[in-house]
């Protein structure tokens, strides 16, 4: 018997610094904009897997343009004493048609911060800056079994998780939103166990660990994503890696961390 190649590739793409234009704006749920991206600018961009991500540029405050960054051999580089400096934050790629020259990206709207606050106001015609995907992380969709979990910054990576993973495997998702209002409607086969997690419900922190801890996972070779805040995921990461899985094949990744300004995606110290 043939053993399923099981092996997650990490392929790097040429950073190319992009400024498109808003096309379309729409409220997906109460507090989530998606925002559609277009231009000839997006010729050549690179999208390979569900959790690829790009560092979004925005405007300051009654400017029609983001400042963009420079790059080196190393990739960005600060800016010269006394330069204005970059505004970014890293967002996760929801869809890419490349035969429309189209990008989308969701944005969750909290009230303050430069992402949030310009998604609130956003409008067709305004102008964004985008740079990555910096590589990708290629899963084969070969495993017994997979495990997607994580908060609303993880969603758009765990909807396009949920798209692609074959029928007929088994998958357990896990998503912690505010309230029911902002439950998406995702793809899913009938062999797909999706659980939504309401934060209105009086829950203080630690939901999304117990669930995961309550699931009686299936026998077999099993690929773990996890993505949220920082510090709520050290016990689950903890906890997965007893699990006995190879370390390739589990991925929990910080995407924000509570009184951090702006933390790049896969922060993901060990503890």
């Amino acid at each position: 018997m043939t053993t399923p190649n099981r092996e997650i590739e990490l392929v790097w793409h040429d950073l190319t610094p992009r400024l498109l234009e808003v096309a379309r704006v729409v409220r997906v749920t109460p507090r989530t904009v998606r925002v559609t991206l277009t231009g000839a600018a997006l010729d050549g961009f690179c999208y390979a897997a569900p959790d690829d991500h790009v560092k979004v540029f925005f405007p300051e405050p009654g400017a029609a343009l983001p400042v963009m960054p420079t790059l080196g051999p190393d990739g960005l580089e600060s800016p010269p004493p006394g330069a204005p400096k970059p505004t970014f934050r890293d967002y996760t790629v929801r869809h890419h048609r490349p035969e429309q020259r189209e990008l989308d990206l969701d944005f969750v709207l909290h009230g303050h911060g430069p992402a949030g606050s310009w998604a609130a106001q956003a409008t067709p015609g305004q102008v964004l800056g985008v740079l990555g995907p910096r590589g990708s992380t290629i899963n084969p969709f070969t495993f017994d079994w997979y495990l997607f979990a994580g908060d609303e910054t993880a969603l758009p990576a765990v909807a396009v998780w949920l798209e692609r993973v074959p029928a007929g495997v088994p998958v357990f998702a896990f998503l912690d939103v505010a309230d029911a209002a902002e439950e998406q409607q995702l793809a899913i086969t009938a062999d797909t166990t999706l659980v939504w997690l309401h934060r209105d419900r009086g829950v203080d922190g630690g939901q999304l660990e117990q669930a995961i801890r309550g699931l009686e996972l299936p026998p077999g070779d099993g690929y773990c994503w996890v993505a949220g805040e920082a510090t709520s995921l050290k016990p689950i990461r903890r906890y997965l890696r007893t699990l006995g899985l190879s370390r390739d094949w589990v991925e929990v990744d910080g995407y924000w961390k509570r009184g951090v300004v702006n933390l790049d995606h896969h922060d993901d110290d060990d503890d």
